[in-house]
């Protein structure tokens, strides 16, 4: 009995411990994209991560690090409007034809100056 308790206990902490590190990998709930002279874009992070499932999404084309997209544009990495157009909108719009919730389309719905 004795053992099958501590068993039950260290299954528990395995678990607990891979939830946690799982939960901590998910980045900020909310972040604010850089949105250049249109003014910064608020990004319900978590929001997304929650609706796509699948990161490589976004990050396939931009890294995991705060001030990403500025620095790509600043480098001339990203074409201006790459993220907005062939990102964000594209997506939005592809969401809203197949019936489903979508995000804002226009620039004034999403930029924040």
């Amino acid at each position: 009995m004795k053992t099958s308790m501590v068993f039950v206990g260290i299954v528990f902490l395995i678990v607990s411990a891979v939830a946690f590190a799982g939960a901590a990998d998910r980045g900020a709930e909310n972040i604010k994209i850089y949105g250049g002279s249109r003014g910064d874009v608020p990004f319900p992070h978590r929001d997304h991560q929650d609706r796509l499932e699948d990161c490589s999404t976004c990050h396939a084309v931009f890294p995991k690090e705060t001030g990403s997209i500025k620095n790509m544009k600043t480098a001339g990495q990203l074409q201006k409007k790459q993220v907005m157009n062939k990102q964000c909108v594209k997506c939005h719009k592809d969401e809203k034809r197949a019936g489903n919730p979508s995000g804002p389309t226009t620039c004034s719905k999403c930029h924040v100056k």
